[in-house]
């Protein structure tokens, strides 16, 4: 048994934001019938890194424990076909431009009329509402937009985007907590709804404490690096072996830390046991900083903080974190038996609950597999009609 066993999803969602959504339900144990365009599906189907069988590592990531359904939404017949799934899901999520859907009578109200129930999902770039509600974008255009961009990066060089796609990465996010109180709400009222979700808004309200800083202080915050614009220390640091170490300490841990690093002249100035004069101070603490550990290798000085337990942790490759014990032991890297492409490695849902079944990682969805499957056993429809649907481009 799992938490979300019994909830039904019709997932026309294509790229990032609404499939990492989906993905992360069904794994929670949501039937997801995800939607594609006959003969090429989801485009990222064709995105980079691909398998040696030709399938994309990128679509891997993001539509494992979905079913596959083609259906040609420009049809008649194809719309026809969506209406009548949707009649009979929970919720669907969506992220076509606003009104698209409603055109192919698809719309959430042309839904509900005959589903009360259903929960809808609409995430669009900018919304459904507002001035900029027609244009579209990618992930970094609202990395940009938001000031999230602004943001990210060192003091004396450019913006820099975040190192993954951040703007779809939390809208995905947003999408899955959207669906569930969606489904709580409607246990409590028996109505669904319809939830606009804007990407930029999502990245908006990522700003926090930098919003707060502009709207307590009129401050517009800038790029800091690694460091933290209200602590010291809190910053990553070049160790003499090249690698870096990131040490964040507050209050408590300032003795050890100048133990540690043999920092016996900032440890002796008994200002800085303050956090708010470290921060006044912070060229002389970083410099001082920066020296001792310049001498230092990186998992011998970080152990050494652990051990009087100052928060240090190494600044890990991707290949370093995916083979680290802790990680192996919480089993977060695991792997699935794809039909075409064999064993392929993927990262765990970070979803842990007590009294239901372990949340097992999916398989990605062959283009289509389950056409024929979902259409007759959800709306009944015999073999030789869904021959003649394929036959017609409709599936």
């Amino acid at each position: 048994m799992k938490p979300l066993d019994g909830i039904r999803i019709l997932d026309f969602s294509r790229v990032l934001a609404g499939p990492m959504a989906t993905q992360i339900l069904a794994e929670l144990g949501a039937e997801v019938i995800k939607i594609e365009r006959p003969g090429s599906g989801d485009e990222t189907r064709t995105f980079e890194p691909r398998v040696a069988s030709g399938d994309s590592g990128y679509f891997f990531a993001f539509n494992r424990g979905k079913k596959s359904v083609t259906l040609n939404l420009k049809s008649p017949n194809g719309q026809s076909i969506a209406r009548s799934l949707a009649q009979k899901a929970d919720v669907v999520v969506e992220n076509f431009l606003p009104g698209e859907m409603a055109r192919f009578g698809l719309g959430y109200e042309q839904l509900s009329a005959d589903n009360p129930g259903l929960v809808y999902v609409s995430c669009t770039g900018f919304g459904q509402t507002g001035p900029y509600s027609e244009r579209n974008g990618y992930d970094t255009i609202f990395q940009a937009l938001s000031g999230v961009m602004a943001l990210t990066g060192h003091p004396d060089g450019a913006p820099a985007k975040v190192g993954v796609p951040f703007a779809d990465l939390s809208s995905g996010l947003w999408i899955a907590i959207s669906v569930l109180a969606g489904i709580a709400g409607r246990a409590q009222s028996g109505r669904g709804t319809h939830v606009d979700l804007s990407m930029l808004d999502v990245q908006v309200s990522m700003l926090t404490i930098a919003a707060a800083r502009w709207f307590l202080l009129a401050e517009d915050p800038r790029r800091t690096g690694t460091e933290h614009p209200g602590r010291v220390p809190s910053a990553a640091f070049e160790c003499g072996d090249g690698r870096w170490l990131h040490i964040s300490g507050s209050d408590q841990h300032w003795a050890a830390i100048c133990a540690v690093l043999g920092l016996d002249e900032l440890a002796a100035d008994r200002a800085l046991d303050r956090n708010s004069e470290r921060v006044v101070q912070r060229e002389r603490v970083m410099a001082a900083m920066t020296a001792a550990i310049a001498g230092r290798g990186r998992d011998e000085l970080a152990e050494a903080l652990r051990a009087v337990n100052v928060p240090a942790g190494e600044v890990n490759s991707v290949a370093e974190i995916l083979a680290d014990p802790h990680v192996g032991a919480r089993g977060m890297v695991a792997a699935f038996e794809h039909p075409k492409a064999g064993r392929i490695g993927a990262l765990r849902t970070p979803v842990r609950l007590s009294g239901y079944d372990e949340i097992s990682i999916g398989v990605p969805p062959v283009l289509g597999a389950d056409t024929e499957g979902v259409l007759g056993e959800v709306l009944g429809l015999q073999a030789e009609e869904i021959d003649r649907l394929r036959g017609e481009g409709v599936i």
